[in-house]
Order: C-alpha cells, then structure tokens, then sequence
C-alpha cells in the first residue's frame, strides 16, 4: 500500500502511508490535549481535529495579544523606547 501512494502523479510527489504515520507520532507528542491521554489510543483524525483546534486557538490567541499590543501602543509616547518596542513586537 505505502508503494502505491508514494507514486508520482503528473511530477507531483505523493506522501507515503509512513509518512503520514510519522507526522500523526509527531502531533501525538507535540499536543498538549492529547500528549497528557494515553496517545496511543486515540485515533489519527482525533489528532488531526485536535491539531486544526489547537492551530484554531493559538490564532486566536495571537490576534489578541496583536490587539492588546495596539491599545498599548496608543496610550503611550509614540517616540518612547517602549512604544519602539511594541511596534516591533506587532511588525
């Protein structure tokens, strides 16, 4: 099976069934939902879903910070060392 999903079609190089076990092994450890269960009883499209979840929520965490970092920038000297700092951190 991994021989027939490793061929190449139209030049494009096909993921190997190995491949996919390895980065499914790599999430297992990498999530904080899934690394502290017994990884391996959960299956590779939970690992998936709590994958798109946590990306979901670091996203989201990010565009706050951004924001948090805006309204800082705006109450304070826009020539200060501080404000250079924030502005570096939002760029």
């Amino acid at each position: 099976m991994s021989s027939r999903r490793s061929r190449q079609s139209s030049g494009v190089p096909r993921i190997t069934d190995d491949q996919i076990i390895e980065l499914v092994s790599k999430l297992r450890q990498l999530l904080p939902e899934i690394r502290d269960r017994r990884s391996d009883k959960v299956s590779a499209s939970k690992v998936l879903q709590e994958t798109c979840n946590y990306i979901r929520s670091l996203h989201r965490e990010v565009d706050d910070l951004s924001e948090r970092l805006s309204q800082l920038l705006a109450t304070i000297d826009a020539d200060s060392p501080e404000a250079a700092i924030i502005r570096s951190l939002i760029m």
